[in-house]
């Protein structure tokens, strides 16, 4: 519990200032005209050049211990959260790739056993971005992390107690990694 609380500290946002024009998120404005006639507007949030949609992975290890990524969320009341392995799906990529590279570069584990559990939308009202996710299992250390210039990530390994204490004392707050949690519960209890 140390390591994670030094880590958590260590990546806290200390300051925000507002920048004049965003770099990454783009809002488009749509009339949408409907089969009964009316017409409704409507707008859709891209981040990048694309929707947004990504991959969220639960790593659990082959000594059957769960893989978390610890990285600044500057938004949020704590500005740091503990959640798992997901990144954006690029152009062309299958989730399933974006699953087993966001994996790799985030933590430096791989896995040769990486299952489909499903798909979400999370925000329909005005985003496109559908997240896959995924549960990989037998995850061996294959590598360092490679992270992009602008991330900041801390992983962990914890115990299915461990985790469930996190999700229980606000540690883990994020619904992509909770909902990707639950539905993994199959693929922790075999364990």
């Amino acid at each position: 519990m140390k390591e994670i609380l030094k880590y958590i500290e260590e990546l806290k946002t200390i300051e925000k200032t507002k920048n004049s024009d965003s770099k990454f998120i783009k809002v488009e404005s749509y009339n949408c005209k409907l089969n009964n006639g009316k017409t409704i507007v409507r707008e859709k949030i891209l981040k990048g050049n694309s929707d947004g949609s990504a991959a969220i992975v639960l790593p659990i290890t082959k000594e059957n211990k769960i893989i978390l990524a610890i990285e600044p969320r500057v938004f949020t009341s704590k500005t740091v959260d503990i959640g798992l392995p997901a990144g954006y799906i690029e152009e062309n990529e299958k989730p399933i790739e974006a699953a087993k590279r966001e994996l790799l570069e985030e933590t430096g584990y791989s896995s040769n056993n990486i299952i489909f559990l499903g798909s979400f939308y999370q925000d329909q009202g005005c985003s496109a971005a559908l997240n896959h996710y995924f549960v990989a299992l037998n995850c061996e250390k294959v590598s360092n992390q490679n992270l992009d210039e602008s991330e900041f990530i801390h992983y962990i390994e914890v115990n299915k107690k461990e985790l469930e204490w996190l999700i229980k004392n606000n540690y883990i707050t994020g619904l992509n990694s909770i909902f990707t949690i639950e539905k993994s519960k199959v693929y922790l209890k075999e364990r």
